[in-house]
């Protein structure tokens, strides 16, 4: 049976919209696969790992209206696809259990499963609440706080991204226990406040997946789960059931030592400090004088980098230590031309804040250097 016949950029952008959920190893088999369906003219496909489900669909010239629905390898034909040249049009047909894809004098022939094996996360009915917001603003949001989530820490809660609606607000929240970032923005309809714990691989997908257009996503909760809808796609994940961290005592109100720094210079300083820095420790250690930031890096070969950077500074001296990973992340991935630095003695967190800009704050915690 003749399934479609397609341009191979038409069937290759929708796939690869869901393929990246798609692990390599599965103690199910049938979970390394994407679901193919046809109705009419209308092509379906959807991967999950029975966490996250990512479908999407898109138009298709058929030889017959008939349904049809099939599982085959999602890396295989994928990866068929990306070899195939650039406007080459692209056959499927169905038999029995094969997939054929022709293209040319191209043929390959892969071994499908049964549609009805495909372990499709289930509707959840009614969403508790819904909010429309900017590709863009969604985008940014994760952005700023993702890379604080922890990444395989016993306390699971931890290894996800809190995202809260309140009132006019939509928030972020991450934190590995080490540090914690914050970010807000504004939407356009007042909410009653949700929280909900995001698996870290859906905030990765999520971010991978989403334009920094204007274009919108929705955003349904629901009790156990979260469905996020933009342009021809959808993102469902599982919610992580846990307690996540007070994050309003974690952020400091109260700091008076504070230096404004330009982050492309303060970066690439770190960056060079970085190299002699020890790998497994990672340790950097900032000292603060009259108008000088001082930053260091020493090694188990007695090695030593030292920068040294002009600040407006005119408070108590301060020797401090950081984790330099945790300070070259908020800088990578941040945009802004310059960055606050707040502290308050040697063993408190430094507070990293944007000038003119309360919507974002990055806390980092000291280690002993």
């Amino acid at each position: 049976m003749k399934l479609l016949q397609i341009e191979r950029d038409a069937l290759l952008k929708p796939l690869q919209a869901v393929t990246g959920i798609v692990e390599k190893r599965h103690t199910l088999p049938i979970l390394s696969n994407v679901l193919i369906g046809r109705r009419k003219e209308a092509l379906s496909l959807i991967a999950t790992d029975l966490e996250i489900q990512v479908s999407t669909h898109c138009e298709a010239a058929t030889s017959t209206g008939d349904e049809y629905q099939l599982t085959v390898s999602a890396r295989k034909l994928q990866d068929i696809l990306r070899s195939l040249p650039d406007g080459a049009e692209v056959v499927l047909d169905a038999q029995s259990n094969k997939l054929q894809v022709r293209s040319g004098k191209s043929r390959f022939n892969l071994q499908t499963m049964p549609a009805d094996d495909f372990p499709k996360m289930p509707d959840s009915g009614e969403p508790l609440t819904r909010v429309d917001v900017s590709q863009k603003t969604l985008k940014d949001l994760l952005s700023l706080v993702q890379f604080s989530m922890a990444q395989q820490d016993i306390r699971y809660y931890l290894n996800g991204l809190l995202l809260v609606l309140d009132g006019r607000l939509i928030k972020a929240v991450a934190t590995d226990g080490h540090r914690l970032s914050y970010a807000e923005s504004r939407i356009d309809a007042e909410q009653e406040k949700r929280e909900v714990i995001l698996p870290r691989k859906a905030v990765m997908e999520l971010s991978r997946q989403l334009g920094g257009e204007d274009s919108s996503i929705s955003i349904e909760i629901y009790a156990a789960q979260v469905k996020f809808r933009y342009g021809e796609s959808e993102l469902v994940t599982k919610i992580i059931d846990g307690k996540f961290p007070d994050y309003t005592r974690v952020v400091p109100t109260n700091y008076v030592k504070n230096i404004v720094v330009n982050r492309t210079l303060l970066l690439a300083s770190l960056q060079r400090a970085a190299i002699l820095s020890n790998e497994k420790f990672r340790g950097v250690r900032w000292v603060l004088t009259g108008n000088s930031l001082r930053i260091s890096c020493t090694n188990n070969e007695q090695e030593e980098a030292q920068e040294e950077i002009e600040v407006e500074y005119s408070g108590d001296a301060l020797d401090i230590g950081f984790n330099i990973t945790y300070i070259l992340d908020i800088l990578n991935n941040v945009q802004d031309e310059n960055v606050v630095c707040s502290f308050g003695d040697a063993n408190s967190s430094m507070l990293v804040t944007l000038p003119g800009n309360d919507c974002f704050r990055y806390v980092v915690m000291p280690m002993r250097i």
